[in-house]
Order: structure tokens, then sequence, then C-alpha cells
């Protein structure tokens, strides 16, 4: 239940009447899990069909955790190229004036038309 909700957190939020298909597929995953854990904890779990599923739910498991603490780790990346590199998305002119006056410098205005 914690990682459905952590991969949740980390997904583009969305109304629930219009579901994105990787918000569908993450419901419909767990949605088996969980039907597949009640079978399963029913049974008593003594199988060797009931182990070897219980390896899958678990498996399953672990794959949605790092999912989850990858997109985490995207999504904190992201912010912090933001921050500290904020000229990323600048032009080229744009980025080179913010750096001169980054260490004190202010670039000569360059005339356009001028007369001579």
């Amino acid at each position: 239940k914690t990682t459905y909700r952590a991969l949740l957190r980390e997904l583009p939020r969305r109304s629930l009447a219009t579901p994105t298909p990787l918000h569908a597929s993450v419901r419909k995953m767990y949605e088996e899990q969980t039907a597949a854990a009640s079978k399963i904890g029913k049974t008593g779990g003594s199988s060797d069909a009931d182990a070897a599923q219980q390896d899958t739910l678990a498996h399953r498991r672990q794959e949605a955790e790092q999912f989850a603490q990858y997109a985490r780790a995207q999504r904190q990346y992201a912010a912090l190229v933001e921050r500290y590199n904020p000229g990323s998305w600048l032009d080229e002119e744009e980025r080179i004036r913010l750096t001169a006056r980054r260490v004190g410098l202010d670039l000569p205005v360059e005339g356009q038309g001028q007369k001579e």
C-alpha cells in the first residue's frame, strides 16, 4: 500500500475521471497483487504454485519500489538543475549577459542601425 501511494505521488497528477494509461496500469497491477495475496492467504500458501506466486509478487513489489525511488530521484534532479543552473533554458546571448553580471560586469549595449 505504501509503495502504491509512493508511485502515485511521483506520477503527474490527473483526475480520477481521466487516468493516464500509466495510472491505469499501476492500479491494475496492485489490484491483481491484492487479489493474489488474498487467494494465497485463504489456501494457506503451502503448495509450490503458491510459493512461486508469492515470489512473483515479492519481485513485482520490489520493482515498484525501485521505480518509485527512481521517479523521486528524477524529480529531485530536475528541481536541483532548475535551482542551481537557472540559465540552462536561456538562449546563448542572455546566458552570456547573466554570466557577466554574475562576476560584476555589464556587457556594452550593441548598437543596432547606428549612423556613423
